[in-house]
């Protein structure tokens, strides 16, 4: 749903009242001199949500990733993890979570596995419970046959696995993945949803991306940042929903032509379900039921059903980002 400014999102999937969120941002604010990068964002996420965090290019995204991960200071505002705020007590906040960040922190010098254990022991791995950490997660991503490369010599899709390997290896409650499929091929993609999916039953995940396919593809709710304010939160139905562009006739058969369409107030129409014709109703008004099945009738096709057009999330995004945000 479109947010007022200062509005808090507190509508968490799988989230009763007795829950505490796993992610609490609270009117995060971050200027640069004179850019406003993020203006007053708050919003929740509950364990078992995946929550998108879609917006342009330059919309403040990364900045508020870093605020909540408490890589940088926020000028206003606060984030928790797990119920520990990140100002107060970053080393606690930080043994809760997981960060894919966009650049990828590896050191190039080190072979992938001396880079993960490297990154196990800072997270307080040690002996067979470090090993098995690790065995673990590079089995989940691929990364078996990679462990004696140097880090520098990788491809960027196995950069971006050992990524998430160094993000996962602790086993985190709240996981926050800047482009996470970013120099990925199809079937990594795949491979990264699927595994993406299977991480959310227990933890609260937020996946950034300017990414439609990959929103549409794994999130179960959807926040979109523009400008460094955040304009919309809610599921893509939800979104959908706030943006209805009228009404849609389905049609079975194709006896309608041009010329009956514009005598009954119909476009011209496009294939739909197997043997049906989905008809545009040009009036902002409902049809009347009873006249249009009798009209269609009268060209030889049968009505089977009239209902509310829906926005598409590519539609969505465009009308929510296609003009700067307000002051």
């Amino acid at each position: 749903m479109a947010m007022e400014p200062g509005q808090k999102a507190v509508v968490v999937a799988n989230k009763t009242a007795d829950d505490e969120p796993a992610i609490e941002a609270t009117r995060l604010c971050r200027t640069f001199g004179a850019i406003v990068a993020v203006d007053d964002v708050s919003f929740e996420v509950g364990r078992g949500e995946i929550l998108g965090f879609l917006g342009p290019n330059g919309a403040g995204k990364s900045t508020t990733l870093r605020m909540i991960t408490g890589l940088l200071a926020a000028d206003e505002g606060t984030a928790k993890i797990c119920g520990i705020d990140v100002s107060h007590d970053p080393l606690g906040a930080r043994q809760c979570f997981g960060y894919l960040p966009e650049a990828i922190p590896l050191y190039d010098e080190m072979q992938v596995d001396q880079y993960l254990r490297f990154i196990g022991n800072s997270r307080g791995l040690v002996g067979a419970d470090l090993e098995q950490k690790l065995q673990d997660v590079c089995s989940r991503l691929g990364l078996e046959q990679m462990l004696r490369r140097y880090c520098g010599t990788l491809s960027k899709g196995f950069r971006q696995r050992v990524g998430l390997a160094q993000a996962l290896i602790h086993d985190p409650q709240v996981l926050i993945l800047d482009e996470p499929t970013n120099g990925l091929d199809p079937r990594q993609i795949i491979e990264v949803r699927q595994l993406i999916r299977e991480l959310a039953q227990e933890r609260a995940i937020i996946f950034s991306t300017h990414i439609l396919q990959e929103i549409a593809a794994i999130c179960t709710r959807i926040i979109v940042i523009h400008s460094g304010k955040l304009i919309a939160d809610g599921t893509a139905e939800e979104l959908a929903g706030e943006g209805s562009t009228g009404w849609e006739v389905v049609v079975s058969g194709d006896g309608i032509s041009s010329e009956m369409c514009t005598g009954i107030g119909m476009t011209g129409g496009v294939p739909g379900a197997p043997g049906e014709v989905v008809h545009r109703w040009l009036s902002d008004t409902p049809p009347d039921l009873a006249t249009l099945t009798l009209q269609i009738e009268g060209c030889g096709s049968s009505l089977i059903g009239v209902g509310q057009a829906r926005e598409t999330l590519e539609q969505v995004y465009l009308r929510l980002t296609a003009a700067e945000v307000v002051q």
